[in-house]
């Protein structure tokens, strides 16, 4: 490398090490990122890459090895040295204060929530809002936030700390197609005056649209470095998991009866928060509904009704024909109704509890209890048994659910929704922040449940995902709920129109 090449070195990781107890979960991890490159950083769940950029970051301190920035060592430990030296990073769990607006978190630790650079600070923030496609209000609470609303105020908060190097976990999670077009649009336009980024993502079709450089974590080591015009996404997969791979499709097959329908549904709209507009939905028996969308449009309403949760203000629930008049989470699953929660760390696990204890959480009452006495062996069995048979990957039932990686801790949240064999299944986000070999594993699960009849909801914000496997899909955009379209008749980009609220109009019309 030449001395006009080094200079252009901006980030440099070099032989970084770091183990916890008995895990090393990065081994000897060098990685060069340049002026206006943006590389990939890929590898399954619990191959290290958070470890990694929590390392360069500062919240973790390297057992070995040291960080560059600009070309000076960068203190370990320490957030506010990597901040001041023009590092910013998106971290896939939020450091957000619900309590606050949006615009306070974002000046959060940068000035004086009540310093006379209030207005200009809006103007800044509504600007990167414009720019960079990441819709949100800068005077909603972002405790009312969803979880994918509350992703975009991270990539805000960094974007408005003028970072020269940007670290993006899963940015475009819960942008529509248009939407992640014009953000790689704007990351273009910024690499070329002079930003550099790694991109973290899981949609390789991502990387290989945006990436320079792809470099694979595998076991906490760099098992591949490769340009991504000399590469495709099936040489990804492989580097990532190690052998050949494949993501499950769902061939067509006839439905069978309507299970579930919710007939004119509306509820309350939240804040900035749509409610249900009048929505109609039939699930039925042997069949994948696909429900796609921009986060915050009601997704989460409309899985509230079905999961329980909330009651409708007007309209209907109806089972197998017969109106619901009582409905909570408990005659949900009492009536068959299972639920993927969207946010697995908080709506479907108990961080500090262990498996067993988690995989009991929503049936312990009336499968595992008597006369308010815990069956614990059945209980353990249980657990043992999802763990077997979804290929949960842990110490065992004693373990804490919050030490496991994401793919694993998604396992058992599906074991135990699928286990009582139920007629309904609520998949939210089912594979949102997953590596490729969960998805596959995850997806090939509920395409399973389909084929012995069960009816699926998909709520998903990633269309690959929405029209590999939907038999029907719909759209939803502020509460309102598209006709069904057939898999394979409509493009991304049609999709994307409906998500972007564009083509309701004209359904109206007609």
């Amino acid at each position: 490398m030449s001395a006009g090449q080094e200079a252009e070195v901006v980030l440099r990781l070099d032989r970084i090490s770091k183990s916890f107890g008995a895990l090393k979960a990065n081994d000897a991890v060098s990685l060069t990122l340049r002026r206006g490159e943006v590389v990939a950083l890929l590898g399954e769940n619990g191959a290290g890459k958070t470890t990694l950029m929590n390392i360069l970051f500062g919240h973790y301190v390297a057992d070995e090895g040291e960080v560059q920035v600009f070309g000076q060592p960068l203190p370990p430990g320490n957030p506010r040295a990597a901040l001041a030296a023009g590092v910013g990073m998106v971290h896939q769990h939020f450091t957000l204060a619900g309590n606050l607006t949006v615009l306070d978190n974002i000046r959060l630790g940068t000035e004086g929530l009540w310093s006379r650079s209030h207005s200009g600070a809006r103007d800044k923030v509504e600007r990167l809002s414009r720019d960079f496609g990441l819709a949100v209000h800068p005077d909603a609470k972002v405790g009312r936030l969803s979880v994918g609303e509350r992703q975009r105020v991270e990539i805000l908060k960094a974007l408005y700390r003028d970072a020269r190097i940007l670290i993006l976990d899963e940015p475009t999670a819960v942008l529509t197609p248009q939407e992640s077009d014009a953000l790689f649009a704007t990351l273009r336009k910024a690499t070329a005056l002079g930003l550099s980024v790694i991109f973290i993502s899981h949609k390789l079709h991502e990387v290989m649209a945006i990436a320079d450089r792809c470099v694979v974590l595998r076991h906490g080591r760099v098992v591949g470095e490769v340009d991504t015009q000399t590469t495709d996404k099936g040489a990804l997969a492989a580097l990532m998991v190690g052998g050949e791979l494949s993501l499950p499709r769902a061939e067509a097959r006839v439905a069978g009866p309507v299970l579930m329908r919710l007939d004119g549904v509306s509820t309350p709209d939240r804040g900035a928060a749509p409610g249900l507009k009048a929505v109609t939905l039939d699930l039925r028996a042997g069949q994948i509904t696909g429900l796609a969308g921009v986060s915050g449009n009601g997704q989460a309403a409309l899985a509230e009704i079905v999961g329980g949760l909330a009651l409708p203000a007007s309209g209907r629930i109806v089972l197998k024909d017969t109106p619901v008049t009582r409905w909570s989470p408990g005659e949900a699953l009492a009536r068959g109704v299972a639920r993927i929660p969207e946010d697995r760390h908080h709506q479907g696990s108990i961080a500090d509890f262990d498996l067993t204890e988690n995989a009991v959480l929503e049936g312990y009452r009336t499968r595992f209890s008597r006369r308010g006495w815990m069956n614990w062996r059945a209980a353990r069995a249980f657990a043992e048994g999802i763990i077997k048979g979804y290929d949960v990957r842990c110490p065992g039932p004693d373990t804490r659910i919050r030490l496991l990686s994401g793919g694993n801790m998604q396992k058992l949240i599906l074991g135990r929704a699928m286990a009582p064999g139920p007629e309904v299944i609520l998949a939210n986000q089912p594979v949102r922040g997953l590596d490729v070999g969960a998805i596959a594993y995850v997806q090939s699960q509920l395409i399973a449940a389909r084929d012995r009849g069960a009816a699926v909801l998909l709520i998903s914000e990633d269309l690959d995902e929405i029209m590999g496997l939907s038999d029907v899909i719909h759209v939803m955009s502020q509460g309102r709920l598209s006709p069904g379209f057939t898999r394979g008749t409509m493009t991304a980009a049609e999709l994307g129109l409906w998500m972007a609220g564009q083509k309701f109009g004209d359904a109206d019309a007609a």
